[in-house]
């Protein structure tokens, strides 16, 4: 079975922001703002990219998209970071409608196969546990009956931790709130079009069947203050902890994050 992941690395996506702006000037503006830019970078070095290298089972597809606004800095940047993983479809895109576009991105890579597709999508600040892809494929296996009575089947690893990294380390609250983007993916069936970006995340439990897995800790979720969904005045705020040498040493056993790493590049943002 394909297995596909989605990272959007501000696309400046027609829709698709919980807060948007009046202006595409105004988006790329804020998207491409230095001290964004520096955090994000910071977080996917050091947050996202690790686990997704350290993959127990290589065999998958990573489809990063960017604006083809981007500053030429910042896609170099990104394409330095990128150059090591044979997994990566690093595609450039003009802004368009958010929904349609990343479906089309997805069906772009899919292969020609008699089995089904998985796909599974992040934000550029979240992370997958290294057995993620490993796991996901024997999941797939085990509710292929299921799955073949219709043509979507969602798969929920539900379990993980809410992060902010920094200067300081990473601070964490676990968290097994269910169908968080990070660790959701979708049995798609061979011959249907349809994507994980058809739905918006948290509506899959009323839409198709889903197999939500508790254990083991499965994935990370960003938190920091250029969250989208941080953004607006009716948003609570989040009780994290800062991780000690255990929570770190479960970050490298789990995610093969280095917090020594996540410090220093911290420190110089």
């Amino acid at each position: 079975m394909q297995v596909i992941g989605l990272c959007r690395f501000s696309y400046p996506a027609i829709g698709g922001f919980q807060v948007d702006f009046d202006t595409l000037e105004e988006k790329l503006a804020y998207l491409y703002a230095p001290a964004r830019m520096e955090e994000r970078f910071a977080t996917f070095e050091t947050i996202t990219l690790p686990p997704l290298r350290a993959q127990t089972d290589p065999d998958f597809t990573f489809v990063v998209v960017i604006g083809d606004s981007l500053p030429d800095m910042y896609r170099d940047r990104l394409e330095a970071l990128l150059a090591d993983m044979p997994q990566v479809d690093l595609q450039v895109h003009a802004p368009a409608q958010h929904r349609p576009i990343m479906k089309k991105i997805i069906n772009s890579v899919r292969h020609d196969s008699d089995a089904p597709c998985l796909q599974f999508r992040m934000d550029d600040d979240d992370a997958v546990a290294i057995d993620y892809v490993e796991r996901l494929r024997g999941v797939a296996t085990d509710v292929r009956d299921l799955a073949a009575r219709d043509e979507l089947l969602g798969i929920d690893f539900n379990r993980g931790y809410i992060i902010r990294p920094g200067a300081g380390g990473v601070e964490a609250a676990a968290t097994s709130a269910p169908f968080q983007t990070a660790a959701l993916a979708m049995m798609v069936h061979p011959k249907s079009r349809q994507t994980i970006m058809n739905f918006a995340h948290f509506r899959l439990p009323g839409i198709m069947t889903c197999v939500t897995l508790t254990e083991p800790v499965m994935l990370l979720r960003g938190h920091n203050d250029f969250n989208d969904s941080r953004q607006g005045p009716a948003v609570k705020p989040q009780k994290l902890a800062m991780m000690d040498a255990a929570g770190e040493a479960e970050l490298a056993d789990r995610f093969h994050i280095d917090a020594d790493a996540v410090r220093a590049a911290f420190s110089r943002v």
